[in-house]
Formats: C-alpha cells, structure tokens, sequence
C-alpha cells in the first residue's frame, strides 16, 4: 500500500497544479468540447462563458458565508475546548489520522461548511500535539470526510427535492428524506464508510519515520485566543457595547427563536438558513461582538480560493448548459442503462460531470433533467436515481481541487502534497458507493 500511496502522492506532486490553475484548464477544455463535440460555435461558446460567469454570485456569497462563519463556529472557545479535549487523549500517529478522520466525517455529515473547518482545525491541533504525525496524510484524512455531505443533512440534492415547489416537482413529485438519506440502504453506506474510510487512512501512515513530514508550526496560522478592544483600550461606553456579553447573547437567542420558529411553522431547511443558524450560534459561543468580529476577520482568509474559482466554474456551467455537452455526456451512460442499472451509471456520469460542474445545486440542476426522464421511461426509482447523482457528487469531491481550498488555506498546503491521499480514499469510497448502488437498485426497484 506504501508504494501504490508513494506512486500517486509523487505524482500528484509532479504533474498537478494549483486549483486555479485547474479551473483554467477545464474552462479551456469544456470550450473545446463544446466547438468539437456539439458543434457549437466558438462566437457562441465564448458569449455563453461570458454571460454565466456572474450567474453563481448569489451561490459564492453563500458558500463564502457558511465557510467563513463555519470557521468562527469552529474557532469558538466552546468548540475548540472539545476539541482539544479529544486531542489530549490521543498520542499515536494513527489514533490521530482515525480521530481527524472521523471529525471530518461526523462534521460534513452534521454541516459540510462546519465539517471542513473543524476537520482541518482538529487535524492542525493533532498534528501539533502528536509527535511523528505525518502532516500532509492527516489534513487528507480529515478532507476526506468531506464525502460524508452527500449522506448527510446538509445533502444538496435529497434535501431540495424534498422541499414543495421544488424546480422539478412537476417531473419527479416530492421525494422525502425517508426515502434518501434516511432510507435503510443510505444508512448502511454511511456506516460503512465512517468505519471503513479512518481505518483506510490510518494504513496510509508511513511506516518509515524518513518519509513522515511532521507539521511547521511556523509555517502555519495560529488560532489563539481573541484580544479585543478591551484588552487595550481605555473602558469608554464603546468599547463596553463592543464586548457587551449582554448584546450578543441578546440578538444571539433572537436568531435562534426564529429558527425555532421558522421550523415549527413547516419551514424547509436550505443554505440561507444553515446560515443563519451557524451566524447566530457563532455569535452566542464568541460572547461579545468584538470577539465575533476578530474572529470572522481571521475566517475570510479563508474564502479567497472560492471568491477567485466560483465565477470561472459559474462559466463552464453555463457552456455546458448551452452547448448540450451535458445532455451528451448523460445521455451516453443513460442509453445503456436500464431500471436497475441506471442508478450506476447515473452515479458514473455524475462522478464525471462534477469535474465541470463542482457545485450539487448547480450540478442537479444540469444533470437532473436527463436523469429524472430517464427514470420515467425506464421505471426506475426516483430517490434512488436522485441519491446516484448526489452520490456521485459526493464521491469526485475527494478529488475535485475547488473544495478542497478550505483545507489548504488552514494548513497552508499545497493541493499536490495531499491529492495522492485523496486518491486512494477516492478509490475505495467509489467501491462503496458503486457496490451500494447496486445492491440498492436491485433490492428495491
């Protein structure tokens, strides 16, 4: 396993570049698919890039927000007391790559924003307080439980297509979390995968302390306790508003009454939402405002990658979109399926699109279509069709660069010191994914 993990981490150190670097790559890819493949017009192909690369600003707020805010949740004195309440148990190598792993896991599922801060933060601290830990591998290790999103709560698909109204709800009808997430098979997958994935990780330690890369403590940004204004001002009435414990804990259980009540009167949980609720909870846990306020600064960091790569992959979207090449791409797997096999290669289509199109939302917006009326004809399952695209969405986000930035910005990697890993992770969640399927399909349809 050494070899085959040497063999792909030298690769990716030799030949992958930087994630912009990637999202430029496939901008020039997709325009030429585009010209060659659909016969679309290179006039054409550049307008339609030009007229979709603003079209996701509404979606890269919301993806900056929840990561930023995720952080600050992360950061907190009460999240990060727990966290290194886990760390002061662990003292092997591999008990620290299981841990980080697991913390990855259990967080995506919960809220993948909060999951892959917390799962890199918790991956830093062991690191840190874990002699022989080999760096890149246990920042891999807690990215890897970013897959977990796709079998959890914050899932893009099974939760929007649960919701009434939705934009397919005419085609597909409203499919509930019963039968998706919550459904026995899913939960199966998800059990395997949260035991099976920190134990595959944890085998990828180098058993050569030559080969282990132990973390740079300079080299890498600290998280230490907020100094605000009161620390270094003089106690004006200002500076007693900014760290007023009474305000935040005021407008932070306002927050939270709404979302009570929001949910009480048959309120459907979506990003907007995921972001109230981690805002206001980020704003009770930091318990003044100048704190919140230190802390969000340290947290936008973060979101450069994002702000910079969301319009270029808004573009590809949108060439796809216009050119038919997603239509094409669907519909090669779709033309050899059938009830049972459909699934399958829905999932393998979908592994295959997310390359283009990184985001679930945008992605089911693309591929659902092709995948709804092929369920139709074929009298396949539609939560089962559904989960296949969101599955395979989940599973190429092991390798998909533009998530895994958040990572990066925490641990101050390159994307080629932890891609090796996450292709070995990519390659055993596939088998799960794939053999799940499978069974589900034909147990069910």
């Amino acid at each position: 396993m050494n070899k085959i993990t040497n063999f792909f981490t030298q690769l990716m150190q030799k030949y992958l570049p930087d994630p912009f670097v990637f999202a430029i790559g496939l901008t020039l890819l997709t325009m030429i698919l585009a010209v060659v493949i659909e016969g679309y017009s290179p006039v054409d192909t550049l307008s339609s890039w030009g007229d979709g690369f603003w079209s996701l600003l509404a979606f890269t707020t919301q993806m900056a927000v929840i990561l930023c805010m995720g952080y600050v949740l992360a950061a907190s004195e009460v999240v990060d007391n727990f966290l290194n309440k886990i760390v002061s148990h662990v003292h092997r190598p591999q008990t620290a790559i299981i841990v980080a792993t697991l913390v990855g896991c259990i967080g995506c599922y919960l809220n993948w924003g909060f999951g892959l801060v917390v799962g890199s933060i918790i991956a830093r601290k062991l690191a840190t307080q874990v002699k022989g830990v080999h760096y890149p591998l246990i920042i891999a290790a807690a990215y890897s439980g970013f897959t977990m999103y796709g079998l959890g709560f914050s899932a893009t698909i099974p939760v929007l297509i649960s919701t009434p109204g939705h934009v397919f709800e005419k085609q597909m009808g409203i499919v509930p979390l019963t039968d998706t997430i919550f459904s026995v098979p899913l939960l199966l997958i998800t059990l395997t995968v949260l035991i099976t994935l920190p134990l595959l990780n944890a085998w990828l330690h180098p058993k050569n302390k030559d080969e282990v890369k132990e973390i740079n403590i300079s080299l890498t940004p600290t998280m230490n306790t907020v100094k605000t204004s009161q620390d270094n001002e003089p106690q004006t009435f200002a500076s007693r508003l900014n760290n007023s414990r009474l305000l935040s804990f005021c407008i932070g259980i306002l927050g939270l009454f709404y979302i009570a009540i929001y949910f009480i009167q048959d309120g459907a949980l979506d990003l907007n939402k995921v972001n109230f609720i981690i805002l206001f909870l980020g704003i009770l846990f930091l318990k003044t405002p100048a704190n919140y306020v230190a802390k969000l600064n340290e947290g936008i960091k973060t979101i450069g990658g994002i702000v910079l790569q969301f319009p270029f992959y808004a573009g590809i979207m949108a060439i796809m979109d216009k050119s038919g090449l997603v239509s094409t791409i669907s519909e090669v797997f779709v033309n050899v399926a059938n009830a049972h096999t459909l699934p399958f290669w829905g999932l393998v289509s979908s592994f295959v699109i997310n390359f283009f199109a990184p985001s679930g939302g945008g992605h089911w917006a693309l591929q659902g279509p092709f995948m709804i009326q092929a369920a139709t004809e074929l009298h396949s399952s539609m939560a089962i069709t559904a989960m296949s695209v969101m599955l395979g969405n989940a599973w190429n986000d092991l390798v998909q660069p533009f998530w895994i930035l958040p990572a990066l910005a925490l641990s101050q990697l390159k994307l080629k010191d932890i891609m090796g890993y996450s292709v070995i992770a990519m390659f055993w969640v596939g088998i799960i994914y794939i053999v799940g399927i499978f069974v589900w399909s034909y147990l069910y349809i």
